[in-house]
């Protein structure tokens, strides 16, 4: 009467454990997304990053900042390694993440095989404990293989987190060479305002005046060009 009201224990417990290990595993894969969403979030602050460098590299190329430019330059190239080691995380999580889904498949597949099993088992009365051991030892084997490439991954990947100077200094001339080509592309603007009209009373003292307020003018609108462009 009491097994009737209460079951076996036995199988009570057996779907106790069911439920949990499908609930860890979706835990695990809910938490190795916010996990990729956050490393891709920072990836995408490191590549913001860069892009500001190269700009105040340009800006320092143009007032012959040598110093200032090769500074940017290496700032760069530490956000860049930054960048490459998320990238590489992010593939580790990846990979982490199929092979949980396909663990989870697995050990899902198991447990509807060994429902079948227990239902053979009440249909014909009788085990075969050969295919037992077979089973058992596929899934040993499969959680072996899974552990090892888990490892694998865990390992730390090495990079070379020194900085070439020679590359900076080419990437530097890169930057030179490209303002002195958009300096020489720029078309002159010639002084108009002194040509306008002719002086009748050949007031000579007066001309000098208008020549440099009219190279000043131009200078800053040259000046304020240059700003606009460098803003793009």
């Amino acid at each position: 009467m009491f097994k009737k009201l209460f079951g076996k224990p036995k199988s009570s417990s057996a779907t106790d454990i069911k439920p949990h290990g499908k609930t860890d595993a979706m835990t695990t894969i809910e938490r190795l997304n916010e996990t990729l969403e956050m490393l891709e979030k920072r990836e995408a602050l490191l590549q913001k990053k860069m892009a500001e460098e190269i700009k105040k590299a340009k800006e320092y190329t143009k007032m012959k900042n040598k110093r200032a430019a090769l500074q940017c330059l290496k700032r760069k190239k530490m956000y860049e390694a930054q960048a490459d080691q998320l990238a590489n995380q992010q593939l580790r999580i990846h990979d982490q993440k199929i092979m949980l889904e396909g663990a989870k498949a697995t050990t899902e597949t198991v447990a509807a095989m060994r429902s079948g099993a227990q239902a053979m088992k009440k249909l014909q009365k009788e085990t075969n404990i050969d295919d037992v051991d077979k089973t058992m030892e596929e899934i040993t084997e499969q959680t072996e293989n899974l552990r090892q490439i888990n490892d694998a991954l865990g390992q730390p990947i090495g990079f070379a987190a020194e900085i070439d100077e020679d590359d900076l200094d080419a990437e530097l001339q890169e930057l030179e060479a490209e303002e002195l080509d958009r300096q020489l592309m720029e078309p002159a603007i010639p002084p108009t305002s002194a040509r306008a009209e002719p002086d009748v009373g050949l007031d000579l003292p007066t001309v000098p005046t208008g020549g440099v307020a009219t190279a000043a003018s131009t200078e800053e609108d040259e000046l304020r060009a240059l700003e606009a462009e460098l803003a793009l």
